[in-house]
């Protein structure tokens, strides 16, 4: 016992040493004797810079924080980054994973944190609801590599993969909180890659919804990068949802998709369509910036780090800004945030904004909301720092200099040179137009202006008030159309486009960019090659021959798209008039459509499947997989074919159906199984080819596998499985006495129900789901079955397992 307690002491005291050198990296000890073997092996350790005189200068200067607290400000800076998480709120598991972290590794993980000089190991962030964010004082890293945090990380892992957790910096989780997002609400996420907030804002708009009903609201989550997308589309579909849309656009020049009279009796739409143009309730604009909130956890940044870098990117973001602004509805909000602490990115963005747009837009208090968040108000004066010089006003700017140096990149957003001017010549009332912009203005001395628009509604979010990463946030209202505007800035300086003509501008909405015209000439894409996951979602096969909705032929840029592309091995898919992506297309195959409705047992009144099923290909023969998306989706869907496909669509629906080929010689009644991101939201309404199982040979499918029929504990359940159709089938955990087949009734579905997605064989019944999937599950029904013998999910989430690894062979 006591050399046990002895070798967890030493475990412990190496756990603390390594903590503090969590940012080092090992290089080659020059006074170590190469000769000597055991010696030279060992590593000595070198830290990475954390020091940048030109940031230090500029932030003291910007006066982010008072010089009373800028070595602590700094000391939290170059510390690693605590490692954050949330529970998804929509998971059936929420309970039980909150529970175990309240009840396990709340305590096992204290000596740990005690040793590093910690008071708790991980806590809830107390001012996130219900417990549901949590905050570790450990780092990634450190829980990646040491021993003592094996299991934690190990869960972590998993609940990760399987959509129960996701792993997100604290501070990146508050712009959706004060988004105020409801169930029926529109909501775009503009730059959303890599989708951690876009989770967040569907498990919002779920959340909020009705028990066992899809919510009406919808959100689009868009980015410009398409390797982003593909990563956004991955993590968001952990959520397994049909209220999604992934599109792949410049945001600037993100399309409105707006519908004119003239263009809807051409096509013989009607013209009482649900929407006539894209539209939201909701707009995260959390655009793309210096990202030196973000120092303790990717500390590279410090060397990288110069006061160009925002300047560089305050023209995106206003423009991104005033995009955002155009698409929301009157009465809508718009979260603008960034993860840079730089006022040139953010208080300097949201005063142009409210310049440009007049009393259209308000800059929204909140400091009553989140209480136990610590934040700090906005900044009413800053300077501009260019090429190793101070600017605090933009009539000091030499005009060599003013390519660079913006004149909305300060305080007031005015040359108050040339204003000071016209105002002394109507000097007659006594009253200047630049007072309220300056601050002890004296001659030849540097002019410090004040912002009067009430810019401390803004919220700076800073390291050290609560160990975190920094980040900005501003809530705006849109109370009116937007202004014309008389100066239009050049979105060609940041996009690789080329705007299109516009033949329907409104001058209030269409003045910043010209997106909502026709794509005619769409931005070729880099095709790479998908890997497993995107091939999931974006088949890479070309249509023979493309149509929309409405049945006509697609021919735009086919005979281009066709010469351009002769000599490459792959072919290019395409969607419409996007390069690069396949064809959204509704599923009108009503032959195809009535054998998934007869097979499962669907009744179309309780489950309409007619006008909400898609494919990514207009071959019926070959679709290999079939999407469900939500009315809203559905609606959005129908306009965008009616403007003539403007929006680039990476990723849309749910995947619910998926073409199963079994090694089982003969036809199937069906050929599409039940996929399991799909299962949760049709298991209600299914009333065939389902099976009750009792605890014990619910667990074996999980663990084996497969099981031959003869080989069930429940012979009565063996008997069911071979009275099923060779097939896709659904197995429900049976809640206390073994249940029968369902009678063709729909299955009672509630809070408490467990289900995966099966395969009825020749001689088995193999199971279609993951195998994290099933070790997850088996995880929780372990934890349950002391108590209950029975436990609760509904249905699992991931991709389903191949046919080689679910399915019994002939």
């Amino acid at each position: 016992m006591g050399r046990g307690r002895h070798r967890g002491r030493s475990q412990r005291k190496h756990f603390k040493e390594s903590r503090e050198n969590v940012w080092k990296r090992p290089r080659t000890d020059p006074t170590v004797d190469a000769s000597d073997n055991a010696v030279a092996e060992k590593p000595s350790w070198e830290p990475i810079l954390t020091d940048n005189p030109n940031f230090e200068e500029y932030y003291k200067e910007q006066g982010i924080v008072r010089a009373e607290e800028w070595d602590v400000f700094m000391e939290i800076l170059r510390k690693p980054l605590p490692a954050a998480f949330r529970v998804n709120s929509n998971s059936q598991f929420c309970d039980d994973i909150i529970s175990i972290l309240e009840n396990d590794f709340v305590k096992s993980l204290q000596a740990e944190a005690i040793e590093g000089g910690e008071l708790e190991a991980i806590k809830p962030l107390p001012w996130y609801p219900k417990n549901l964010a949590w905050h570790s004082n450990f780092s990634r890293k450190q829980i990646r590599k040491h021993k003592t945090l094996e299991r934690f990380h190990e869960f972590l892992k998993l609940e990760n993969e399987v959509g129960n957790i996701t792993r997100q910096e604290a501070v990146s989780m508050v712009p959706p909180l004060f988004l105020d997002v409801h169930p029926d609400h529109f909501v775009l996420d503009m730059c959303a890659a890599p989708g951690s907030k876009t989770f967040q804002l569907l498990e919002i708009i779920h959340g909020a919804s009705e028990p066992g009903t899809l919510p009406n609201g919808m959100v689009v989550a868009n980015d410009v990068d398409f390797q982003r997308s593909n990563l956004l589309i991955h993590q968001t579909k952990r959520m397994c949802t049909s209220n999604l849309i992934v599109t792949n656009h410049e945001g600037q020049q993100f399309p409105g998709c707006r519908l004119n009279k003239s263009r809807a009796s051409e096509k013989g739409l009607s013209e009482d369509m649900p929407i006539n143009q894209l539209s939201f309730d909701r707009v995260l604009c959390d655009v793309p910036c210096s990202g030196d909130g973000t120092l303790r956890k990717a500390p590279d940044i410090w060397r990288k780090w110069n006061s160009g870098m925002g300047n560089g990117l305050h023209s995106l973001q206003v423009i991104l800004a005033m995009r955002g602004l155009s698409l929301l509805k009157v009465g809508g909000k718009m979260i603008y945030s960034t993860c840079s602490m730089n006022p040139v990115e953010d208080e300097a963005v949201v005063a142009e904004i409210l310049r440009r747009c007049g009393d259209s837009v308000e800059l929204v208090d909140v400091s009553d909301k989140l209480p136990e968040l610590i934040r700090r108000p906005g900044l009413k004066t800053w300077k501009v720092r260019d090429k190793g010089a101070w600017f605090t006003s933009y009539k000091d700017v030499p005009q060599n200099r003013r390519g660079g140096v913006l004149v909305s990149m300060f305080p007031s957003g005015k040359n108050l040179k040339e204003t000071s001017e016209t105002t002394e010549e109507n000097e007659n009332g006594g009253c200047k137009e630049t007072d309220k912009f300056l601050v002890d203005a004296i001659p030849d001395e540097p002019v410090v202006e004040v912002s009067d628009l009430p810019l401390e509604r803004c919220m700076r979010i800073i390291p050290h008030d609560q160990n975190t990463g920094a980040f900005f946030i501003a809530v705006l209202r849109k109370v009116s159309p937007l202004p014309e505007f008389q100066e239009k800035p050049n979105p060609r300086k940041h996009s690789s486009n080329k705007p299109a003509d516009s033949t329907e501008k409104s001058p209030a909405e269409e003045a910043v960019v010209t997106a909502d015209a026709e794509p005619v000439e769409s931005p070729v894409e880099k095709v790479i090659e998908a890997d497993a996951d995107i091939e999931k979602d974006v088949s890479l096969v070309e249509p023979e021959k493309e149509k929309n909705t409405e049945g006509e032929t697609i021919k735009e840029e086919k005979e281009a798209n066709s010469s351009s592309h002769a000599g490459d091995k792959r072919k290019v898919p395409m969607q419409g008039k996007w390069k690069g992506f396949d064809p959204v297309v509704f599923l009108k195959d009503e032959t195809l459509i009535d054998s998934i409705k007869e097979f499962y047992g669907i009744r179309d009144e309780s489950f309409p499947l007619y006008g909400h099923l898609v494919t990514r290909n207009t071959d019926t023969s070959s679709v290999k997989r079939i999407y469900y998306v939500s009315k809203s989706v559905k609606e959005v869907l129908q306009l965008n074919f009616a403007v003539g496909q403007q929006l680039k669509i990476a990723s849309v629906g749910l995947k619910m159906f998926e073409r199963q080929t079994a090694k089982e010689g003969g036809s199937k009644p069906c050929s599409f199984r039940i996929s399991s991101e799909g299962l949760p939201v049709i298991l209600p309404y299914i009333t065939k080819q389902v099976l009750y199982s009792p605890m014990a040979d619910f667990k074996h499918l999980l663990e084996y596998k497969s099981i031959k029929f003869p080989d069930f504990v429940n012979k009565q359940l063996g008997q069911k499985a071979i009275d099923l159709v060779l097939g896709c089938c659904v197995v429900i955990l049976s809640i206390g006495a073994f249940g029968c087949i369902s009678g063709e009734e729909p299955v009672k579905v509630d809070a408490s129900t467990i289900a995966i997605s099966c395969w009825r064989g020749k001689n088995s019944l193999g199971v279609m789901v993951t195998s994290a999937d099933c070790q997850e599950l088996l995880e929780r029904l372990a934890e349950r079955t002391p108590k209950t013998e029975v436990g609760s999910v509904n249905g699992s989430n991931g991709d389903s397992g191949g046919p080689a690894e679910a399915m019994e062979t002939a």
